[in-house]
């Protein structure tokens, strides 16, 4: 991946950098008031089995939603839910949109507008049922959970094409044999050395090594806690995992990590959030707060991060989404200041407010249609 192409890339934009220090220096706006003017906007899926669609909602200053309209996929959804996280994923640097379907095993990769989204390419995902996508630069990662199962990479053109990379797909922890061990995500660490998959079936946690953009094989290792589920690296690279613990009353929680390529060490094992089957994971745009959505408490709980990966649990219902909710998948905004999640029984994006104590303040919510997974925001 580090290529003659890529250096003159690199080279390019550090110019451009370069330009535009001047006019900034002279009174132009400042990054934090360009993040404020930029689009913005809130991402999930129809996941239907008739036709996929990406739904796409207006995010104004103050948090709230407005539907902005539907853009068709090209490919299909599966009809039913996922179980997965980041089935919607934006690339680093935004340009780009890239979702699963689920239902007709490709992936779908569109151009991020300021008025919408424009669909650029459809590929087969390299395996069957892709639930969770993982970006990094110029590389896309997918992780299907069908048969098998598999992991399978992509480069991202300066187009938004997808190009399947050779040597690139990988199984899991079952060596490619028997049935798929329900792989819940994938995503790249922060410097994009490592790939990290969960797999809620066999209580594993899988690490590939990333070299010239293509994954290794997978090293396994054991989750401090059962049905390890979603998670997210803090600034630090710490790997916070949330536990569901098969769906068991009052009994999940979130793990900490040090992962390296050569080590693998559980920080602080399963936290508990006293609430009932913890999913989906995000961390707070200043690294100190992680949120985790109890699908089965209508609730979300809030951890402390201290420097060295340690966890506290601070509100174990930091946000209600409401009985019956079954809150899913979760987003921050880009600028950090509002936490959107989706409830898969409500069928509502819920908006909060991230408090600078790591608190959060309901906003009230916005519909969706049923059947919708995945959630990204900018």
């Amino acid at each position: 991946m580090k290529s003659l192409k890529f250096v003159k890339h690199l080279g390019t934009r550090l110019f451009l950098a370069a330009a535009f220090l001047l006019p900034l220096a002279a009174g132009f706006t400042s990054p934090a008031a360009a993040e404020e003017d930029s689009p913005r906007a809130v991402y999930t899926i129809t996941n239907a089995a008739s036709g996929n669609e990406v739904l796409v909602y207006d995010r104004s200053a103050d948090g709230s939603l407005t539907f902005q309209g539907s853009y068709p996929t090209d490919g299909l959804g599966s009809g039913a839910g996922l179980g997965s996280q980041d089935a919607v994923v934006l690339s680093d640097e935004q340009h780009w949109l890239f979702v699963v379907n689920a239902g007709s095993n490709q992936i779908s990769s569109f151009a991020v507008k300021r008025d919408g989204l424009e669909l650029v390419d459809v590929v087969d995902s390299g395996g069957i049922r892709p639930v969770g996508l993982a970006t990094h630069g110029k590389l896309l990662y997918v992780v299907n959970a069908g048969e098998s199962g598999n992991i399978s990479g992509f480069e991202v053109g300066n187009d938004g094409l997808l190009a399947p990379l050779t040597g690139s797909t990988q199984p899991l922890s079952n060596g490619g044999v028997g049935a798929a061990p329900g792989p819940a995500q994938i995503s790249f660490s922060p410097d994009g050395d490592l790939l990290v998959v969960t797999e809620k079936a066999t209580n594993l946690i899988d690490t590939y090594e990333v070299e010239d953009g293509i994954a290794g094989a997978p090293a396994t290792h054991a989750s401090a806690g059962a049905t390890p589920f979603g998670f997210a690296f803090d600034k630090r690279d710490h790997l916070i995992v949330s536990e569901a613990f098969g769906g068991v009353p009052g009994v999940s929680a979130l793990s900490s990590y040090k992962v390296e390529q050569d080590e693998f060490e559980v920080i602080s094992p399963s936290v508990g959030t006293t609430q009932t089957a913890a999913c989906w994971v995000v961390i707070s745009n200043n690294g100190k707060y992680a949120y985790t959505t109890n699908a089965g408490s209508g609730s979300i709980s809030s951890y402390r991060i201290g420097k060295n990966g340690t966890l506290t649990l601070l509100e174990a219902q930091a946000g209600l989404t409401g009985n019956g909710s079954t809150p899913i998948d979760m987003a921050l905004s880009n600028n950090g200041k509002h936490l959107y999640a989706l409830g898969a029984g409500s069928h509502t994006i819920s908006i909060f407010q991230v408090q600078e104590d790591g608190s959060l303040v309901s906003l009230g919510g916005v519909g969706v249609p049923a059947g919708v997974v995945g959630l990204a925001a900018r």
